[in-house]
């Protein structure tokens, strides 16, 4: 009895610990996944998954901040978040410090060192892995960059020639998806990972990208929810309700158009809750 009873806890507690492990499945929660790590581990879970079954230009896409809208005033959430990633960075989260000026510019490093070990070929790979960002982003203020080789400026003579042999890129905010192709060729290698992350814009002005990169991890925010996607899963269409939860509303087996998802979170959010589902209004910021 006392080992049936062990075997079901170890069952138990192995249930219980994989979503520490890989983050879980569904959408990470907002904003809580900001801070105990599922959004860092699921969306390197993800590009892992992506590398293995042999993508190599992948598209990971996310608000590098818990309210990127709102990231000029210094919302408590942002604040916090803020003061989580400085001493990883070990750099200093103070008024007036480059990292609270520039908190999307150093988050987005932040979260290409919390990537760089699904690109190196995991805790034993020995793949280098080097960052670029077209951002305001001094990266001699950055102390630690942890499995990161090397950093730089997308599009200059410097980051070009420094480019090494086997060498997995994260290209921070690189601009339009036309140029996406030009960068793999001044700054990828071979059969070796090219990361787009993190675009401020799209000129698609649709969900995810039209050049053949895979969007590996998508969290994108929508009026009245979110579009999600975590590779190889299926693309989803979630509902944020009043109380800040959200409920997924549709899984999509091909990438959707951004009209139908929007239309049907828009919709069904009226349908219930009518004009009570501001989140502006809630205070969930």
């Amino acid at each position: 009895m006392k080992v049936f009873l062990l075997s079901l806890l170890s069952v138990s507690l192995c249930h219980a610990l994989v979503p520490f492990i890989d983050g879980g499945k569904g959408m990470p929660k907002m904003y809580d996944s900001y801070f105990n790590d599922q959004l860092a581990k699921q969306a390197a879970t993800a590009i892992g998954k992506a590398v293995s079954a042999g993508k190599m230009n992948i598209q990971v896409e996310f608000p590098p901040v818990p309210n990127v809208e709102e990231v000029k005033f210094g919302t408590p959430l942002n604040q916090k978040f803020g003061k989580k990633i400085a001493p990883d960075l070990k750099m200093k989260y103070l008024p007036g410090s480059n990292l609270s000026r520039n908190l999307i510019a150093y988050s987005n490093v932040y979260w290409a060192k919390r990537f760089a070990g699904a690109l190196k070929g995991g805790a034993l790979g020995g793949k280098p892995v080097g960052v670029l960002s077209a951002e305001q982003v001094d990266f001699t203020d950055v102390k630690n960059m942890g499995d990161l080789s090397r950093s730089g400026k997308i599009n200059t003579d410097k980051a070009r020639k420094e480019g090494r042999n086997g060498e997995a890129i994260i290209c921070i905010n690189p601009g339009g998806e036309e140029t996406w192709p030009r960068l793999v060729s001044a700054h990828g290698q071979p059969n070796c990972p090219f990361v787009v992350m993190n675009n401020s814009y799209s000129t698609s002005y649709d969900l995810g990208n039209k050049k053949g990169f895979e969007e590996a991890y998508y969290l994108k925010r929508i009026s009245k929810g979110f579009v999600f996607r975590s590779f190889p899963g299926p693309w989803e269409a979630y509902l944020e309700k009043p109380d800040g939860t959200v409920e997924l509303l549709e899984s999509y087996k091909t990438k959707p158009k951004l009209r139908e998802a929007a239309e049907l979170v828009r919709e069904t959010s009226f349908k219930r809750y009518a004009m009570d589902n501001d989140r502006w209004m809630s205070g969930r910021m």
